[in-house]
C-alpha cells in the first residue's frame, strides 16, 4: 500500500470508530455512537467508508433492546497485512501478519555477518523484506513495515542512532526502506516494540501501565502507559540493564561496573556459572565475601561439585550457553537449579526497584532468560512480596511473554497496527 494511500485512510474520528470496533467487537453502530460521543449520522458515514474499504464487515444480528435487531460490526482481520522485521544482534527475522497479529507468511532468517557496513546492513534488510513480499499473493495489501531495531533509535526520524552489536551509528532505516518500497515505515527500539506488541496483541490494552523487561544477550525494558509507549526525554527510557547493582562488580559493555545486565543477561549468567564451578573445583577456595555475588559458594555446594568433579569440569570446558544451564536445571542438576534461583533473587530485587519507581500494573518478562520461568518466576515473586513498600506493590503482577521467540516480531507488527487504529 503506497504511503499516500495509507495517510488518506487516517482521520481522528475514523480511527476512533475503528479502534472501538477492534476492542469491543462485535458492536453495533448505536453502541459506537454512545461510547465515542459521535453523532449517529457521523458513525454511519464512517462505517460506510470502512465497509467500502473492506476494513470492517457486518455480522449476524445482535440482541434486540426493544426494537429491530442491530447489525453487528467486526474488523476484517484479513483486509490488510503488515510486515514485521526483527533486526537483532545476529539475525534479521521477518514475517507478515494480518490485522489481529496472526502470521500469514514467514521468511527464512538472514544471518548478520560482522563486520558489516551500513550499506550492507540496509541491503540485507531490503532483501529480507522483498522475500516477504514475494511470498504474498496480494502484496498490495501490505499497509506498511515495522522494524524493531536493537540499540538506541530516533523514532521520529526512523534512525538507528547506535547499533552496538553491529558497530554502526546513524543508520537511516526509515529513509532507505520508504525509498525502496514506497510505503509507511516505522522504526522502534526492539524492547519497546516488544512492550507495545504485548500490550496490543495480547489483549492487555485495558492495562493502565505495563513494563516489559527483556533479558537475553542484554537487558532492556519498554514502558507502555495507557496504550502508548513512553520514550523519555531523549529516547533512552527503558535502559534498566544499566542500573547499578554492585559498585565493585564486573565491567559492563557500557563501561560502568556492576550493571543489572552483568547479572541477568544470558551471557552474564553463563559467566557466573563458570566462575562458580571453577571456584568450587579449586579445593579450599571461597568467593571473596567482601564482593557481592549473585551466587555465594557454600561448603555444601562446593562438596557437591567436587563429588562430580569430572562432569562439572567437562561442563566448564565446553562452550556452554544459557540454554545449556537451563536444560541441566530441567534435568534436576542441583547446581544449575541453585544458580537460576539465585539469579531470580537478583532479578526480583531489580524489579522491586522498578516497582517503586514506575509502579506498573503489570511486568512482563521476555528473552531467553525468561524461558527459565519455572525456576526464576517463583523467586522473583517472593522477592517483590518481601521487599515491596505497600500491599499493592507486593501484589504487582509478573508474567512471561505469550509470544516466546516471536515477541520482537509481534512488536514490530504492532507499530503499524497502532498507526492504523489509534487516534493521534
Amino acid at each position: 500500500m503506497k504511503r499516500g494511500t495509507f495517510q488518506l485512510m487516517k482521520s481522528v474520528n475514523k480511527s476512533l470508530v475503528l479502534n472501538k470496533i477492534r476492542t469491543n467487537q462485535p458492536i453495533s453502530r448505536a453502541q459506537i455512537a454512545k461510547d465515542t460521543k459521535l453523532t449517529p449520522p457521523t458513525v454511519s458515514s464512517i462505517v460506510r467508508e470502512l465497509l467500502a474499504e473492506d476494513l470492517v464487515v457486518e455480522s449476524s444480528l445482535g440482541e434486540s433492546q426493544g426494537g429491530r435487531k442491530p447489525t453487528m460490526l467486526l474488523i476484517n482481520q484479513d483486509a490488510l497485512c503488515v510486515i514485521g522485521v526483527d533486526a537483532g544482534a545476529d539475525w534479521i527475522k521477518c514475517f507478515v501478519s494480518n490485522l489481529s497479529g496472526k502470521i500469514v507468511a514467514r521468511v527464512e532468517p538472514k544471518s548478520i555477518k560482522r563486520p558489516i557496513t551500513e550499506a550492507d546492513f540496509l541491503a540485507d534488510l531490503i532483501e529480507v523484506i522483498h522475500s516477504a513480499l514475494d511470498s504474498l499473493s496480494k502484496p498490495d495489501k501490505v499497509m506498511g513495515i515495522g522494524v524493531a531495531m536493537h540499540g538506541v533509535v530516533d523514532v521520529e526520524n526512523g534512525l538507528s542512532l547506535v547499533a552496538p552489536n553491529l558497530g554502526l551509528r546513524d543508520i537511516p532505516i526509515m529513509e532507505a526502506l520508504e525509498k525502496e518500497f514506497e510505503m509507511i515505515v516505522k522504526v522502534e527500539n526492539d524492547v519497546r516494540a516488544m512492550a507495545l506488541g504485548e500490550s496490543w496483541l495480547n489483549q492487555l490494552d485495558h492495562i493502565g501501565s505495563m513494563l516489559m523487561v527483556n533479558m537475553g544477550s542484554g537487558v532492556g525494558a519498554g514502558l507502555v502507559i495507557d496504550g502508548k509507549l513512553y520514550h523519555g526525554a531523549a529516547d533512552l527510557a527503558g535502559e534498566v540493564g544499566h542500573m547499578t547493582i554492585d559498585l565493585n562488580g564486573d565491567v559492563c559493555t557500557c563501561g560502568n561496573k556492576g550493571c543489572f545486565q552483568t547479572f541477568a543477561s544470558g551471557d552474564a549468567i553463563v559467566k557466573q556459572a563458570k566462575s562458580f564451578i571453577k571456584q568450587a573445583l579449586q579445593q579450599g577456595n571461597q568467593i571473596d565475601p567482601s564482593r557481592y555475588s549473585a551466587v555465594q559458594l557454600t561448603e555444601d555446594l562446593q562438596a557437591l561439585i567436587q563429588q562430580n568433579a569430572e562432569d562439572y569440569q567437562q561442563f566448564l570446558d565446553a562452550d556452554i550457553t544459557f540454554e545449556d544451564i537451563h536444560n541441566k536445571a530441567i534435568k534436576g542438576d542441583e547446581i544449575c537449579v541453585h544458580l537460576l534461583r539465585k539469579i531470580g533473587e537478583i532479578i526480583g530485587i531489580a524489579l522491586t526497584n522498578l516497582v517503586h519507581v514506575i509502579n506498573p500494573d503489570l511486568i512482563v518478562l521476555g528473552g531467553s532468560v525468561s524461558k527459565a520461568k519455572a525456576f526464576i518466576l517463583p523467586v522473583i515473586t517472593e522477592m517483590i512480596q518481601q521487599r515491596g513498600l505497600t500491599k499493592e506493590a507486593k501484589q504487582t503482577k509478573i508474567a512471561v511473554t505469550a509470544f516466546g521467540d516471536d515477541a520482537t516480531l509481534m512488536g514490530a507488527v504492532s507499530l503499524l497496527l497502532v498507526e492504523l487504529f489509534e487516534t493521534v
